[in-house]
């Protein structure tokens, strides 16, 4: 309750590229949180009474970052909050510099942020995703003139924030979206000391020579300079990755009496180390100016599209092998701290991509950070998304937001493309829908973007109508999804190229429900090839068009990655693609999908937890050998007694042999062109009950495997009768929970894509609301199962289930023995 707070400022951590000459600390803990507005700034500083009123509403303990919809954005049961919500809390403030500055550094906020110090408001700022600061000396210093801050508040400043991500036509991004606009302090914030002169922003711009033998470093800065000060002086030093000085310079008497951009500094560089995603070398620019002091990472590589063929890296062609992230996490939504972002981009290079389009709007720096240091390309872009053209407000915010993104993210050497909107051609939040409205603001943008950073190019995706304005664009492709059949892949590829100079393939793919697999995908590609041995796609169009019907199981999607894959190999015309999504991501308008509110694209689910999909993916991009059984998420299979099955494997091994219960079923050679799998696939009898498969796989000298086991399931079913609720872990105070439906018999219906929905009453916690197969309490079944977690809390607790048309079913944690059903008078007769 607010009466029993006492806010203690202690999280002291330097953040990523300032260094010690002026002290920043990240402002993660004692917070207090309100899911609500409130009548007046001073509700929140007003002297408090032992059980009085204004003790009322009662706040919430956080840590930042936060978000406010961190639940409610995959309750399967409620619109998620859209609306203000406050912060607050007291800090210890004491700089240590004369004359020096106090700064509230906002790594990203949604949407619309206001600041106060006391009850005085000290900045505002709209938009979600780049960064910004306010500056709080001065407030800082009058409030500590006054009684409330010895008397009150006990020598503490006390801080509050509102932010707003209540719904806003002539705001960006739409709401038309396909993504939450999420509101809180999602990205880290940050406490900043600085002296009277600063760095504001820092452009250092590493060009090459023809031949790459030579590199220069063009240092130009823009300052921080409230105290407008004629003058600095100070050092410009570069280091190579190793910390090793290779130049240095001082500078003096650089006239910053006036706004603007200042030319610092240029160095020439012999034999300059290039970056590249196989080596992605960078060099530090430490730059001083007075007694502040700034670090940036860069580094050397340059890039062609050319025109209507292949990418270029340094010279040489690289196929940009690419995915796109959602800031977005299972539990916290859009507060991802540093090891969530920091595994998540591990695993998309390990997954074998070297590029990455950050969808749809400026990213955390420390993405950019870990894209620069594991090699990683990317396209970003501003998050003028769906919806039409706005007001002058609207394009006052693009413009700033695009501004903002280049000049904050502008040293990146990962950096290739900006982007400058997404489907723009989606109408809906106007009355009017004006073509050249919108092709001449796509060209002020264009022109913008050009002017800040003629470096770099630009790119748009799926708006017909302005495919000429941009340097690259990505029409919109999505075979086997959204339009025709997977195989038409590369004939809808080649028609749309036709028209555009620099084309770019950016998102494909296909939804998949994690765990859910069909014994139909694989069968439709038994037999399907013609007598002389090429594929006849005639023969497994069921297989693709299990996708446009609903199927959404893992194997029916892994064939579409796998289709589209191994015909990417033959097109060496093409820059590359970026499949649609790396992680599934939560989404307000796809509410009735097998995870309410789950754009289920991903390869990896809301928590990281891998799809099959990811390791087809990798056995195309990766170079580290790897081997992976197709089945790990699919314990269960079926058919009749004897009938031979597909056992599929994605390995990027030179081949790979199968045993099944002991018995060799040959040894395979890998060729991406025999579809699917790569030719290592098998056709396997199994046995009634469990079965073990083993796979081993060789690279050269190199031998890796894998095994899973699965049970065979011959006995027909009907259809679902009844639940069965079990437990069938239990670690750490946290119980899993599986359901299995059943028919009337009690065998397990394995096709069944039934809803279910478990609740809980007593002292335990479901583990739901995470966005994921196995952390939603209400849900499609896979393949006739549903599992979910429970928080006993040392408690007791009676979980039930809940399916249309079917008996509910209990099952008390407490005293497992006890069961409560419907089903269970059934099941004993």
């Amino acid at each position: 309750m607010r009466g029993r707070r006492i806010i203690i400022f202690a999280v002291i951590s330097l953040i990523g590229r300032m260094a010690a000459a002026q002290q920043t600390t990240r402002l993660n803990s004692n917070w207090e949180f309100l899911k609500q507005d409130l009548g007046s700034i001073w509700e929140i500083v007003r002297p408090l009474t032992k059980d009085g009123p204004e003790n009322y509403p009662i706040w919430e303990k956080v840590n930042l970052p936060h978000c406010f919809n961190a639940r409610d954005a995959v309750d399967p049961d409620v619109n998620y909050y859209q609306g203000p919500g406050w912060y607050h809390t007291r800090l210890n403030i004491n700089n240590p510099y004369k004359n020096g500055h106090t700064i509230l550094h906002f790594e990203g906020a949604g949407q619309k942020t206001e600041v106060y110090v006391y009850t005085t408001k000290v900045g505002v700022h709209v938009g979600g995703y780049d960064e910004w600061f306010v500056d709080i000396t001065q407030a800082v210093e009058d409030f500590k003139k006054t009684d409330a801050f010895s008397k009150q508040f006990n020598g503490k400043i006390p801080i509050e924030i509102r932010c707003d991500n209540s719904r806003d036509a002539e705001s960006i991004p739409s709401q038309l979206a396909d993504f939450n606009i999420y509101g809180g302090i999602y990205r880290y914030l940050n406490l900043v000391y600085q002296p009277n002169i600063a760095i504001d922003n820092l452009f250092a711009s590493a060009t090459l020579s023809k031949q790459y033998k030579g590199g220069t470093i063009a240092i130009k800065a823009s300052f921080y300079n409230p105290e407008h000060i004629k003058q600095v002086s100070g050092n410009v030093k570069i280091t190579d990755a190793s910390g090793k000085t290779i130049t240095e310079s001082n500078y003096t008497g650089v006239n910053i009496g006036k706004d603007g951009v200042f030319p610092i500094a240029k160095f020439n560089i012999n034999n300059p180390h290039l970056w590249s995603p196989n080596d992605p070398y960078l060099y530090t620019v430490e730059f001083t100016a007075g007694s502040y002091t700034r670090k940036e990472k860069i580094g050397f590589r340059d890039y062609l599209f050319a025109d209507d063929g292949p990418f270029y890296l340094n010279g040489k062609r690289l196929f940009l092998r690419g995915t796109h992230r959602h800031e977005d996490h299972a539990g916290v939504a859009a507060a991802m701290t540093d090891s969530m972002m920091r595994a998540e981009m591990q695993l998309i290079k390990d997954m074998g991509a070297n590029f990455i389009r950050l969808g749809h709007y400026q990213q955390s720096r420390i993405i950019l950070n870990l894209c620069d240091s594991l090699g990683i390309l990317v396209s970003e872009e501003v998050p003028w998304c769906r919806g039409g053209l706005g007001g002058a407000k609207y394009k006052a915010q693009a413009r700033r937001m695009l501004t903002n993104m280049i000049h904050q993210h502008y040293n990146h050497p990962s950096i290739i493309l900006w982007g400058l909107g997404n489907e723009n051609d989606w109408k809906g939040d106007f009355p009017d829908f004006d073509k050249a409205k919108i092709r001449e603001f796509m060209t002020e943008q264009n022109n913008l973007a050009h002017q800040l950073d003629p470096s770099r190019k630009t790119i748009i995706r799926r708006c017909e109508f302005c495919k000429d304005i941009p340097d690259v664009y990505s029409p919109s492709i999505w075979a086997g999804w959204y339009k025709g059949q997977y195989t038409d892949y590369k004939k809808f590829t080649e028609d749309e190229f036709k028209n555009v100079k620099h084309p770019f393939h950016v998102e494909w793919g296909g939804d998949s429900h994690s765990g859910r697999n069909s014994e139909l995908a694989d069968k439709a590609l038994e037999n399907k090839r013609t007598s002389d041995g090429v594929i006849d796609t005639a023969l497994f169009n069921k297989s693709a068009n299990m996708l446009k019907d609903g199927d959404w199981s893992e194997n029916t999607t892994c064939n579409l990655f796998d289709w589209i894959l191994k015909e990417q190999d033959t097109m060496p015309w093409l820059s590359g693609s970026a499949f649609w999504i790396f992680k599934d991501f939560s989404t307000p308008i796809r509410f009735d999908n097998p995870l309410p509110y789950m754009n289920q694209k991903g390869v990896v689910e809301r928590d990281l937890t891998k799809k099959e999909i990811y390791y087809v993916v990798q056995s195309y991009w990766a170079d580290k050998p790897m081997a992976y059984i197709y089945g790990h998420n699919w314990p269960v299979r079926w058919g009749d007694e004897n009938e031979l099955k597909m056992v599929k494997a994605y390995s990027n091994c030179d081949e790979a042999e199968l045993l099944v219960n002991g018995k060799s079923y040959g040894i395979k050679k890998r060729n991406s062109q025999d579809f699917p799998a790569a030719g290592l696939r098998w056709m396997v009898h199994f046995a009634r009950g469990k079965n073990e498969l083993i796979l081993k796989a060789r690279k050269g000298n190199t031998v890796i495997g894998d095994t899973i086991s699965q049970l065979y399931q011959t006995e027909k079913w009907g259809k679902p009768a009844l639940l069965n609720l079990e437990k069938v872990a239990e670690k750490n105070g946290t119980i899993t929970l599986q359901v299995t439906l059943l028919d009337s018999k009690g065998i397990l219906c394995v096709d069944a894509v039934n809803w279910v929905n478990f609740s809980l009453t007593g002292d335990g916690a479901l583990l739901d609301d995470l966005g994921t197969s196995k952390g939603s309490r209400k849900l499609q079944v896979f393949n006739g199962r549903a599992i979910i977690s429970v928080k006993t809390n040392k408690g007791k607790s009676v979980v039930g289930v809940q399916s249309p048309g079917i008996p509910t079913v209990f099952l008390n944690l407490y005293d497992e023995k006890i069961r409560y059903s419907i089903n269970d008078d059934r099941r004993n007769n």
